[in-house]
């Protein structure tokens, strides 16, 4: 089985993500996995590093012929059985490209917003199947999009629980890693910079603590809201903020903090920032946005509708003063949202529309 990924974004978040841990997870199956990308972008410089076959094409818009033809080439060149797209302009070419030239056709919707509804916005419903990451999406999608219910499928972004395993880290010494006191309570938030995920609220609620000198708030992540968040945290003056860039040791991180923010206004799928939280056993506080709803069962976090600051900072009080204590029971997470259970799931998928 070939299977051609594509992936028109240049960035370096949770979509990007996903998508070269599935290619690793079904390679590890024996499926043959290639990617075609844009040049310069991230995911081409992962992929090579972990030794994925890697074509450049320019995918300029939903109508790049050139793109278009070139993808046709490599289908029928490499025998390609499946091309799987992930953005909207390589949904496009990706799409038309498998059609045209006998490949099969499955697309991945990684965002919660809604997909324009227009007749004239059709290739979704040319897909063979449809992935997206969060139940709330599958739903949306049959709903406005016209999907066939028996065409479409959530496969949340699995996470490996062997590395986020909070039995294999020490807190103090994940806390040298990035400079922590021992003995301080810190608020964490690990995400791209970007403007959905509010790193600004994330500070208001850093301001309302600034006077309480045993919590302080770390940010994990890069991205382009960077110096909007560097000049809210200047103009605030504060100084119970650390801002660390990209980070690799995300379990490590996780490890270190006492408390996991996610503060997103809109697009999430099952965010991978909360289902890593969930299986390193982290008290959490996010947004009811996307298919956060998705993970929540038994109490094991706490989820808000909106950004009220008031009822925000009211739950960071509750954890803090130990009076709000959450189901840190890993064995729901682990089932439903890891790697192994993520990767059986694409599986099942390429085999219902190869037969």
């Amino acid at each position: 089985m070939r299977v051609l990924h594509t992936e028109w974004s240049d960035g370096w978040g949770g979509q990007e993500i996903r998508i070269i841990s599935e290619m690793e997870g079904v390679r590890e199956q024996g499926v043959d996995v290639m990617l075609a990308c844009r040049e310069g972008s991230r995911i081409k410089e992962e992929a090579l590093k972990r030794g994925f076959k890697v074509y450049t094409l320019p995918f300029r818009g939903n109508l790049d012929f050139k793109t278009l033809f070139e993808l046709m080439k490599i289908i029928k060149r490499d025998k390609i059985d499946i091309i799987n797209t992930h953005s909207g302009k390589d949904t496009w070419v990706g799409g038309l490209a498998a059609k045209l030239s006998g490949a099969k056709f499955i697309r991945t919707r990684h965002l919660s917003n809604r997909i324009n509804p227009s007749r004239t916005n059709f290739i979704n419903e040319l897909a063979d199947f449809i992935i997206t990451t969060g139940e709330s999406v599958r739903e949306d999608m049959i709903k406005y999009n016209r999907i066939n219910p028996e065409k479409i499928m959530s496969i949340p972004t699995g996470i490996d629980d062997e590395i986020f395993n909070p039995q294999k880290y020490d807190t103090n010494e994940c806390r040298k890693i990035f400079g922590l006191d021992d003995n301080k309570f810190y608020i964490g938030i690990v995400a791209v910079l970007r403007s959905f995920k509010r790193h600004d609220f994330f500070l208001d609620i850093a301001n309302y603590f600034k006077d309480n000198e045993n919590i302080e708030f770390v940010i994990a992540g890069e991205g382009p809201k960077r110096k909007e968040i560097e000049k809210k945290i200047k103009d605030l003056n504060l100084k119970n903020v650390k801002l660390l860039g990209h980070i690799t040791k995300v379990p490590e991180f996780l490890k270190a903090i006492d408390l996991q923010l996610l503060t997103s206004d809109s697009k999430e799928g099952v965010p991978q920032s909360v289902i890593q939280g969930l299986m390193m056993q982290k008290d959490i506080i996010a947004s009811n946005v996307g298919s956060v709803m998705d993970l929540y069962k038994d109490n094991n976090f706490l989820m808000l509708d909106g950004l009220d600051l008031n009822k925000w900072v009211e739950g960071v009080k509750k954890i803090y003063n130990k009076e709000l204590q959450f189901n840190k029971d890993r064995d729901y997470i682990v089932e439903n949202f890891s790697k192994k259970a993520m990767v059986n799931k694409v599986l099942s998928v390429y085999e219902k529309v190869l037969k």
